[in-house]
């Protein structure tokens, strides 16, 4: 029996399935992976989470590689991996889609944003760090690029940054535990595109795998945890997704 075959079953025999994806499943919608050699993080030095805050520099400098790097982030669409997800869940199948990706495309191929758990974030906004108002960025854009003025939050003055998780910034504990429960409550674990090594992120399989369920790994190469995998399929998402759920 093919892979796809076996992740057919897998999924039609469970009763509530949980994904986890990572960047391998954005690379296909044309969004690098920061980590890849020519990404972001082999360009730029990280700007650390209490720089951000302490140095106006170096709040300057965050904004200006989010606006010179967005325009690859803000065209790309989902493609047909994001599409499967959201089709298990509208048929009730998935329970949630837990994700290591920042750009909102899980939420835009039309899974509910209640659905998704963004473990580090969401590029697509800027919010309040003292009081956690939502800012959307056009308006930031502009005042940054035409004035080079710096956002502070309308509601309280706060410092204001993109949504995401900075290197040494604290996991959002809503977040994680809500992961938790995910993985805790599935009876099938299924890893897209994700090199399962940034922890703690990268130990729900291990607890879903802990707590009796199957654990399927769809990946372009292989990961550390392929050898604990009940199913392990090394292809490209979309194709593989599509083939499975039935979706274009």
């Amino acid at each position: 029996m093919d892979g796809i075959q076996q992740l057919h079953d897998l999924i039609a025999s469970a009763n509530r399935i949980v994904a986890f994806t990572g960047a391998g499943i954005s690379t296909e919608s044309g969004i690098p992976d920061f980590r890849s050699p020519g990404g972001i993080w082999t360009k730029y030095q990280p700007i650390y989470f209490d720089d951000f805050v302490s140095s106006e520099e170096m709040r300057r400098e965050a904004w200006r590689r989010k606006f010179a790097t967005d325009e690859t982030v803000l065209k790309a669409e989902p493609n047909a991996g994001h599409r499967a997800l959201a089709k298990l869940v509208e048929q009730g199948r998935m329970s949630a889609v837990i994700t290591q990706n920042v750009d909102g495309l899980h939420q835009r191929s039309g899974v509910p944003d209640s659905k998704v758990i963004e473990l580090h974030g969401n590029t697509t906004y800027a919010s309040c760090l003292d009081c956690g108002q939502r800012h959307e960025l056009e308006p930031i854009k502009q005042a940054f690029l035409e004035k080079g003025e710096l956002p502070v939050c309308s509601k309280c003055e706060g410092l204001v940054k993109t949504a995401t998780i900075s290197f040494g910034q604290a996991m959002p504990e809503i977040a994680m535990a809500r992961a938790q429960h995910e993985a805790t409550s599935c009876d099938l674990f299924i890893v897209l595109g994700s090199s399962l090594v940034v922890y703690p992120a990268a130990g729900f399989p291990q607890i879903a795998r802990r707590n009796g369920a199957k654990l399927a790994i769809v990946n372009r190469d292989p990961t550390d945890q392929d050898d604990d995998a009940d199913l392990v399929i090394h292809a490209e998402i979309g194709p593989t997704m599509s083939r499975v759920v039935g979706v274009n």
